[in-house]
């Protein structure tokens, strides 16, 4: 029986990344899809594990295709969804798990609308902003526009079927965990 596909979105720097490497490492069960993106890879990021990282011309080449799921362009990178692991996962009955951006979350309700949508929030816009200064891996004007960004994306929550508030990795991670599990009964 097919699975249904969970979609965990929110603003940069609310740990979505975090978030999903508890889910992988205490939830072997639940497959996580790879984006595949054109921005160079931060410290500590593999190929082929938190992103498949290519040139634009190779993401281009996906998008005329019709290879992707979705894809956004932020910060002058483009990120997107390989299509066909998805679906293959979904069809063989395993759960599934997209880490995408709101406009990719939109465009996923667009294509699929019986997907469950799951916005993760950061306990406080303190808080949000701290993450993303503590990461060390941006110029000032960049997290300026990630904050810009946060913005908008906060105030698109009541567009999702559930909301996490990551302020506990393991709580959290449990309960996308729940609400996956939930969601393919």
């Amino acid at each position: 029986m097919p699975s249904r596909l969970t979609v965990l979105s929110g603003p940069s720097g609310v740990g979505k990344g975090t978030v999903v490497a508890a889910v992988r490492e205490r939830y072997p069960h639940v497959w996580v899809s790879v984006s595949c993106t054109t921005r160079a890879p931060r410290p500590g990021e593999r190929d082929g594990i938190e992103y498949r990282f290519v040139s634009r011309a190779e993401f281009e080449r996906l998008v005329a295709a019709g290879e992707l799921l979705e894809w956004a362009e932020f910060a002058g990178n483009l990120y997107g969804t390989p299509r066909l692991p998805v679906l293959q996962h979904l069809t063989d009955g395993v759960p599934a798990l997209l880490e995408i951006e709101l406009q990719g979350a939109r465009q996923v309700r667009a294509v699929m609308p019986e997907a469950f949508l799951v916005f993760l929030a950061p306990p406080s816009w303190a808080e949000l902003e701290r993450r993303l200064s503590r990461r060390g891996t941006e110029a000032a004007e960049v997290i300026a526009a990630r904050l810009d960004r946060a913005r908008v994306e906060m105030a698109a929550d009541a567009e999702f079927d559930a909301i996490v508030v990551n302020d506990d990795v393991e709580r959290a991670a449990g309960e996308l965990v729940r609400l996956i599990e939930a969601a393919c009964r």
